[in-house]
């Protein structure tokens, strides 16, 4: 959520990198309520002030016989007011709330400035597409030949976008989830997370799901609960409503949990394979930071998602996502994108975000600093350490054989218990 004195402060600023998003948002609506609720203050405080100079006013007639019946309404007349004034700033004070949560975040100064993911520059190159003296297949149709995948069994159980893993292919699951969260707990000093897969509404808000993409969620019937589309929901809002010490900054954490996203607008997108799944696994990198140290952190992030990339030995990208690329919380965005055989073509595999103290003020989570004393909004940062059935879907198509068989990297071997299938 946007702060409201920056906005009151630098309206005009505000704007122009809102509009850098998209060119019809405004937060001219917000400033508007703004004035007019503290217009409301001002009357309110005028009165509350008027009353109380009256009711001290009546103790002194009271004191010297005098009748105070006239005296004694007015002052009722301005409680009545009062009240009256109240009730409508926090109308108001209710919808500005409202317009705040439904504003995205403004873009960081070096965002660059684009309309879509055709404008996101690629800054980073690692490896080279694989090319091979043979047709690759895609790796929906390896895995089905190979029986690893059962797409068919996955839409009878549930239905489209969900998939049955068997045998070697869900050994090779597990282990892609073993390995990362051992290379982000023992190399990059993450925390461990096993969190809750059901969150209430008080959490999607806290990290920008709710209200804008409630669309996009799968929610329980008759619960205030919503099944996570990322382990950022309930590993950020550990801390909802908290206060740390500047001392237990930066907070590095780390979660494996499934997710589930609607997917709501894909109709038609990628709709083969494993790209774009109703439940898939994902393993999360989740930061709490200082502001001054959010920035280097962010990088720090990023690279720890392409660590596993390079030692799994699968060739990938990094781009900046532009304006109107850019996530609804996020301020700067690097995306990592996969080269996928089956695509001829760089698919994303983690998102790394920096939000500012966008979340943090949603979900209402500070620090003490050391140096003032004050109460601060921490940073929060997260990102896919990686997306894991994207990480598989890689594995197959960039190491498979003339045969047909798939080669495990490395790294893998001792979590697969085998080489090859």
């Amino acid at each position: 959520m946007l702060d409201i004195k920056i906005i009151r402060e630098n309206p005009e600023k505000v704007n122009e990198l809102l509009k850098r998003r998209n060119p019809n948002l405004s937060i001219d609506s917000v400033i508007e309520i703004d004035k007019e609720r503290r217009q409301i203050q001002f009357q309110a405080d005028e009165l509350r002030q008027k009353r109380k100079t009256m009711s001290n006013q009546i103790g002194a007639m009271k004191k010297n016989g005098e009748n105070t019946d006239s005296i004694q309404a007015e002052v009722k007349k301005l409680g009545d007011e009062v009240k009256e004034l109240e009730e409508k700033q926090t109308e108001l004070d209710n919808k500005q709330k409202e317009l705040l949560l439904n504003i995205p975040n403004c873009p960081s100064e070096d965002v660059p400035t684009g309309e879509d993911d055709s404008h996101n520059p690629v800054i980073k190159t690692w490896g080279e597409p694989t090319k091979k003296d043979f047709e690759l297949k895609p790796h929906w149709e390896l895995a089905t030949n190979l029986g690893l995948l059962d797409f068919e069994r996955g839409v009878k159980l549930a239905h489209t976008r969900f998939t049955l893993y068997r045998g070697k292919g869900a050994r090779l699951e597990r282990a892609i989830i073993n390995f990362f969260l051992d290379i982000h707990t023992q190399e990059h000093g993450y925390e461990e997370i096993l969190p809750p897969v059901l969150v209430n509404s008080n959490a999607m808000t806290g990290t920008g799901q709710l209200p804008k993409f409630k669309e996009d969620m799968f929610k329980c019937v008759d619960e205030d609960l919503y099944l996570i589309p990322t382990a950022e929901v309930p590993v950020t809002n550990i801390y909802n409503g908290d206060v740390l010490s500047e001392d237990e900054l930066p907070k590095y954490m780390t979660a494996y949990t499934p997710c589930f996203r609607r997917e709501a607008g894909s109709a038609g997108k990628d709709t083969r394979g494993l790209i774009r799944q109703h439940q898939f696994n994902k393993v999360e990198l989740v930061k709490l930071t200082t502001p001054e140290t959010s920035v280097e952190e962010h990088e720090k992030l990023t690279r720890n998602a392409e660590r596993v990339l390079e030692l799994l030995g699968l060739p990938y990208r990094r781009v900046i996502l532009c304006t109107g690329d850019l996530g609804f919380s996020a301020r700067k965005c690097y995306d990592l994108e996969v080269w996928l055989p089956s695509y001829n073509n760089y698919k994303e595999i983690s998102s790394c975000s920096n939000f500012g103290d966008f979340q943090a003020r949603r979900a209402n989570i500070k620090y003490r600093s050391k140096t003032t004393g004050k109460l601060e909004y921490v940073h929060t940062l997260n990102g896919s350490g990686l997306a894991v059935g994207r990480t598989w879907a890689a594995i197959v198509e960039n190491f498979q054989t003339k045969d047909g068989h798939i080669i495990i990297p490395e790294v893998l071997r001792k979590y697969t218990g085998f080489d090859i299938i």
